[in-house]
């Protein structure tokens, strides 16, 4: 199944989305239309602002004005604010429909949105769940809530929807959210909610969403940080790249280094990497610190290096070519990546 936010199309085979949420108050309307450009420019493809009242709302149109990528309304408790989010020009809205009022307003607001053909992202939380499913194991008591709301919606004919499931606890997202998968065919949003400050967030974020996606799990996914929006995006692309999902980019290899290593690895592969950061093409450079496992390495690569004590060699398509002293290894590499 297919779902249209905006100018993104998610599931069924498209293109994984990336996505990162404001912490600016929406009511800041400058200050909001600033901190999306910045993601935007950094490859974010949806972003997400609280709306946690009318006059957030109300707000939300001046920044979809001053923006180029599709702009979600995350709405709790009131449906009211849902209803004027969409007038504001939203591309979706996230809600648990199960902390918006009774059945009568879900169905306005399902009306409401099918009418503008605006999908719901369905959002369940580890944190939030119903009193009925307080006694069932977390990731199950997750899945079968999403399963409630998703059946409420349908109830009343509306079928454009988003699914998660995410817990603080990486295990527990990545069962849901299979559980989920073998449930319904809906595209789901996947990440670990509340992953930290950014090096812990990075590596439960990368186990969690990375686990899913190689079981084909993921429409468009979340890094959630405690840091700049901005990082949220770069480290969702480096997973997607890990994996081969994302968008054509340079990859750059470096071994670990060890009493062999005669060459500054580290300090070339930094070099390389902020050489081809802004490539658009598909390539993988090695920069190996001796010819243990250099020469086999660089085999599987565009081109790339293997170091000596004096010179190292040149590979290119897993041939070498040439044998250059180290001093000129930097402008070698340089040149190198130019003709990319």
């Amino acid at each position: 199944m297919k779902v249209k936010i905006g100018n993104i199309t998610i599931g069924d085979g498209e293109k994984i989305a990336i996505q990162s949420m404001c912490n600016t108050k929406t009511t800041d309307i400058l200050g909001s239309i600033e901190q999306i450009l910045q993601l935007e420019s950094y490859g974010c493809d949806i972003v997400r602002l609280s709306v946690p009242d009318m006059e957030s709302a109300v707000a939300l149109k001046e920044i979809i004005n001053g923006v180029h990528i599709p702009v979600v309304a995350d709405i709790h408790f009131d449906y009211r604010l849902a209803i004027a989010a969409c007038d504001s020009g939203v591309a979706k809205i996230r809600i648990n429909p199960g902390n918006i009022g009774d059945e009568k307003k879900v169905q306005y607001v399902a009306d409401y949105l099918n009418e503008r053909n605006i999908p719901i992202r369905i959002g369940v939380n580890g944190g939030s769940l119903e009193k009925q499913f307080k006694d069932l194991p977390l990731a199950e008591a997750m899945c079968k809530s999403a399963l409630g709301h998703v059946a409420l919606l349908e109830k009343y004919n509306f079928y454009n929807t988003v699914i998660s499931v995410k817990s603080s606890d990486v295990r527990t997202s990545v069962q849901a959210y299979r559980m989920l998968k073998n449930a319904c065919d809906y595209p789901l949003h996947v990440g670990v909610t509340e992953a930290g400050i950014y090096e812990k967030g990075l590596i439960k974020s990368a186990i969690g969403i990375g686990s899913l996606l190689l079981d084909g799990i993921g429409d468009t996914i979340r890094v959630s940080l405690s840091d700049e929006p901005y990082k949220e995006v770069l480290v969702a692309k480096e997973i997607l790249n890990s994996l081969d999902l994302g968008d054509p980019h340079v990859e750059v290899i470096s071994c670990p280094t060890c009493a062999r290593t005669n060459i500054d690895v580290a300090g070339l592969a930094k070099m390389v990497v902020d050489a081809t950061k802004d490539i658009k093409k598909s390539a993988k450079i090695a920069v190996m610190g001796c010819v243990v496992n250099g020469p086999g390495e660089a085999a599987k690569c565009d081109f790339g290096v293997a170091g000596g004590k004096d010179k190292s060699a040149i590979f290119i398509n897993g041939q070498v070519v040439k044998t250059i002293s180290n001093e000129f290894l930097i402008n070698e590499l340089l040149d190198m990546i130019a003709k990319l």
